[in-house]
């Protein structure tokens, strides 16, 4: 396993936070005590009758709201204070590392998960973490470390193994990403981000058929999603659906008038007459089609193969030569 050296923090501006459950947790029996910082807002007389600033205290609880009211730079400064005093509690260096990276320092970001995972190997949410930080700084390899590190502690998790098809196709490893979705989904049937990323493999890979399923049944579990309604509209038009694919980009913008890949798709669908459509999608069957797959998947020992079952009533066989512009697929999988 491979050892990370962090360094230091204490200059850290601003952080973020995923999980709600257990970022209280320490490790330290001290966690809840105070740590002074400078720039307190109560004031006291010395000896010479000047007026200074008088210590503040900071606690976890108190650096956790900040940064639940979304005051991110704020809530890092007060979490690298808290850490200052409570070096050897990992969670205090999570929600550091959270802070910064939701306030777009994401080097910042990784020297805090990585020192928490320093001071505690088994520590899975700043290992998972890292593993985003790295995958959205295009460091794939290195964040494979971190995700396989979990896993080897938490070999039946879907976040991991979502995360874990992340990393495989960022690395150019297609079917072993595939796969990695499949795992996941066939722990959690209901993984929407899953489903997501692995309908935007099959569409860039031209293998946009294949896409409708999963991000038919993604819609169906949230239908306010517009990146999910904009994922589905561009599989259905270049699986030959222009008239499915315009309702799919509507109600993309319908959830987010500023969503603008929606927009230029619309625009490009309806601006020329597109060709009939032989047959209307069942967006529901497709749906119903992908759990039923999942369901194979979960009670197959040995994980079953990866091809999709397609019911022949719900989608047309004619293969689309329309050509969906690169601009409107959405690279996601910022996990809720």
């Amino acid at each position: 396993m491979s050892r990370y050296f962090a360094v230091p923090v204490f200059a850290l501006t601003a952080l973020v936070a995923c999980g709600r459950s257990d970022r209280s947790r320490t490790t330290s029996s001290t966690a809840g005590a105070t740590t002074p910082v400078v720039s307190g807002s109560s004031t006291v007389n010395d000896s010479s009758d000047n007026v200074r600033p008088e210590a503040v205290p900071v606690t976890y609880a108190r650096a956790e709201s900040t940064y639940d009211a979304g005051k991110y730079g704020e809530a890092s400064q007060l979490f690298s204070a808290y850490t200052l005093s409570h070096s050897e509690n990992p969670w205090g260096y999570y929600m550091l590392g959270m802070a910064a990276w939701r306030n777009g320092e994401p080097d910042q970001a990784l020297s805090a998960f990585d020192r928490s995972i320093e001071l505690d190997p088994n520590h899975r949410k700043s290992l998972y973490n890292a593993g985003r930080v790295l995958l959205e700084m295009g460091k794939p390899k290195e964040a494979l470390e971190r995700i396989e590190t979990a896993l080897g502690q938490e070999p039946a998790s879907a976040e991991g193994l979502r995360l874990l098809g992340r990393a495989h196709y960022q690395l150019g490893e297609v079917d072993p990403a595939i796969d990695a979705y499949h795992r996941a989904l066939s722990i959690d049937s209901r993984d929407i981000w899953a489903m997501n990323n692995l309908g935007l493999i099959y569409i860039e890979q031209d293998r946009a058929k294949e896409a409708l399923p999963p991000l038919a049944r993604a819609v169906q579990l949230r239908s306010n999603a517009p990146v999910f309604q904009n994922n589905l509209g561009v599989a259905l038009e270049r699986s030959g659906y222009p008239e499915a694919a315009a309702r799919a980009y509507e109600a993309a913008i319908q959830v987010d008038s500023t969503y603008r890949k929606a927009s230029i798709a619309l625009a490009r669908v309806t601006a020329v007459e597109q060709p009939s459509e032989a047959a209307p999608v069942d967006l529901d069957q497709l749906a119903q089609d992908f759990e039923t797959q999942i369901e194979s998947w979960t009670s197959s020992t040995s994980g079953g193969d990866s091809t999709e079952v397609i019911s022949s009533t719900a989608m047309d066989s004619t293969t689309s030569s329309i050509e969906a512009a690169a601009d409107t697929l959405e690279n996601c999988d910022h996990e809720e």
